[in-house]
């Protein structure tokens, strides 16, 4: 599965939220999985969206054909598009699959990681934070993806930011020195995403 994340800042919000409805366009789409996405909690005005493709083939295919026809309708609302694209390697918890109707909030956290030390990495997710973030009330799914250069992404979906801000202050400073994450990471960024239901394809 391909993961596409698209991060921008909007400058016309209303203009944007109506071209964003537009994306329902893409349902007919051969081998698209789902989209959704919303604001950033942490900086103002920060927009992302998550698309998810069963292949790379089947996106490149949508990027060639239809992709400019629904971009359009957004055309001039936003500034400083970052756009990434990811092979899914894992789940976290269980039976990730691209819905986002049962969930509140989006945590994504974007990892480069340094070359001799990504082995240990892949596995510290699996063997550390899996089963730590799988434990936590409120985390309904999650997943890991790879990009080229080093480069991850843990995208994890969470009923509330309640429960979400329970998981981050009991835990994460004790696994961290646990997984040697610092020793592993070059460069870590993320955010937490809260979702616009009229977002989601």
């Amino acid at each position: 599965m391909l993961v596409k994340w698209i991060r921008c800042t909007v400058v016309d919000r209303r203009g944007f939220e109506r071209g964003q409805r537009k994306w329902a366009g893409l349902l007919g789409e051969p081998g698209f999985r789902g989209q959704g996405g919303g604001w950033s909690r942490q900086r103002q005005g920060v927009a992302h969206i998550f698309a998810f493709w069963e292949s790379r083939a089947f996106y490149d295919s949508f990027m060639a054909r239809s992709h400019d026809r629904l971009a359009s309708a957004q055309s001039g609302s936003f500034t400083d598009p970052q756009v990434k694209l990811f092979e899914y390697r894992f789940d976290v918890k269980t039976g990730f699959e691209p819905r986002f109707t049962d969930a509140d909030l989006i945590r994504v956290a974007l990892c480069r990681v340094n070359e001799e030390r990504v082995e240990h990495f892949t596995l510290m997710q699996e063997k550390v934070w899996n089963p730590a973030m799988a434990g936590s009330p409120g985390m309904i799914r999650g997943m890991f993806a790879e990009a080229p250069a080093q480069e991850f992404m843990i995208l994890s979906m969470w009923r509330s930011a309640a429960e979400h801000g329970k998981y981050r202050t009991e835990r994460v400073e004790r696994l961290a020195l646990r997984a040697q994450t610092e020793t592993d990471i070059a460069a870590l960024s993320g955010d937490i995403v809260e979702l616009e239901p009229s977002w989601t394809v």
